[in-house]
């Protein structure tokens, strides 16, 4: 009896061994397509440009102050609030009663000025009249054309005209009001060019000046960034700028570093006050490693992405990432180019096990894409069919 259950129990391993040895061989020979589908990136050392977008407001070029100059009433104002004015073109009228009495008297007292000098220096050349008679004379006749020259530039100013060219503001008095010399009247604020102000991080600058430092980064030639823009209703405008000024310090109460960047606005699209954003280009990183924001796992020991070695098996490997550049992000250590990384299909792709590779969807809507182009020629080059 003990034999015969020896027996029986070899018998039952024999037979759970070949069991096991069927589905081994069952799985290796397994068709490709029952192995886990994944799609790869290819990792690759390369330059890439890399931007920087910031919130930006829109401000006049230049915001000048129109003020009287002298003091009267304001006859009239010339101009409609809002409007475009140009450079030069008159604002206000005040009133030129007085200024053109003032001019009245200059004019005489020059005149009498004028013809004593001319009365006096023939006579001092013939030793008629004294030194201090000729210095009297040529001293009167300058001050009184000092006094002329003075009065008529009082009279122009009754004409207030508008230093630059650009959009006119409110007034601050009507017409009627008693204004004194440096008396604010209106706002004139040039809009082409426009100035876009912004504010860059002081960390952001940082780490961008540490990777330069380290041979990974690449500035613009002369430190001259472009600049394009987004508007309110999120369109780009339609011209690019300079950024012509980044500040050497950094603001103590905020933390950043102020910026501008100047855009041709002949059309007026911009408006002062304008919010914006801001897109400053030049810096490029130099061989850098980019893999998608979604191939990275990140846990509590650290990052990992899922790599495929030449029979398509998972193999783990720890990465250290840094920065967030678009839908990637920048590797600084762990990959050197060359790998295959898992983008899509993540969670099917353990470790040690083998998995297909299939296109990713993005590949296969680039084919659609180029097929569809492709048929488009063919079906141009169809000659018509003939009427009937």
């Amino acid at each position: 009896m003990r034999h015969r259950l020896s027996f029986l129990l070899a018998l039952c391993v024999v037979c759970l061994l070949l069991s096991a040895c069927e589905k081994d061989k069952k799985t290796e020979n397994q068709p490709k397509g029952m192995l886990p589908p994944v799609s790869v990136f290819e990792v690759k050392a390369a330059d890439v440009p890399w931007p920087a977008a910031f919130q930006a407001q829109a401000t006049g070029s230049r915001a000048v102050e129109v003020r009287a100059r002298v003091q009267g009433i304001i006859v009239k104002r010339l101009y409609e609030e809002g409007d475009f004015v140009k450079e030069g073109q008159q604002l206000f009228q005040i009133e030129r009663d007085q200024y053109e009495a003032a001019v009245d008297q200059a004019e005489a007292k020059y005149n009498a000025a004028e013809r004593e000098w001319q009365r006096v220096r023939p006579l001092y050349e013939k030793n008629a009249v004294s030194q201090k008679e000729r210095d009297n004379a040529r001293s009167s006749y300058d001050s009184a054309r000092a006094e002329l020259r003075a009065a008529r530039i009082n009279l122009e100013y009754c004409q207030v005209v508008s230093p630059v060219s650009g959009y006119s503001s409110k007034e601050n008095y009507t017409e009627g009001n008693l204004v004194s010399n440096n008396s604010l009247l209106t706002y004139v604020n040039q809009t082409d060019p426009m100035h876009i102000d912004f504010s860059i991080a002081a960390p952001e600058r940082m780490r961008r000046q540490q990777l330069h430092a380290a041979g990974r980064l690449r500035y613009p030639e002369g430190m001259r960034y472009n600049a394009r823009l987004r508007l309110l209703d999120g369109t780009m405008y339609a011209k690019d700028g300079k950024v012509t000024f980044i500040d050497s310090q950094v603001q103590p109460t905020t933390g950043v570093i102020k910026a501008r960047a100047v855009f041709d606005n002949t059309d007026g699209a911009i408006m002062p006050g304008q919010y914006v954003r801001i897109f400053m280009e030049g810096d490029v990183l130099t061989n850098a490693i980019l893999i998608p924001q979604k191939s990275v796992m990140i846990t509590q020991q650290g990052c990992l992405v899922m790599a495929l070695d030449k029979d398509n098996v998972v193999v783990p490997m720890p990465v250290v990432i840094s920065e967030t550049i678009g839908s990637s992000y920048l590797v600084d250590s762990g990959l050197k180019g060359g790998e295959r990384i898992v983008s899509e299909g993540l969670v099917k792709a353990r470790p040690g096990s083998k998995v297909s590779v299939m296109p990713s969807m993005e590949e296969m809507q680039k084919a659609e894409q180029a097929k569809q182009a492709a048929q488009k020629p063919a079906e141009s080059k169809k000659p018509a069919e003939p009427k009937k």
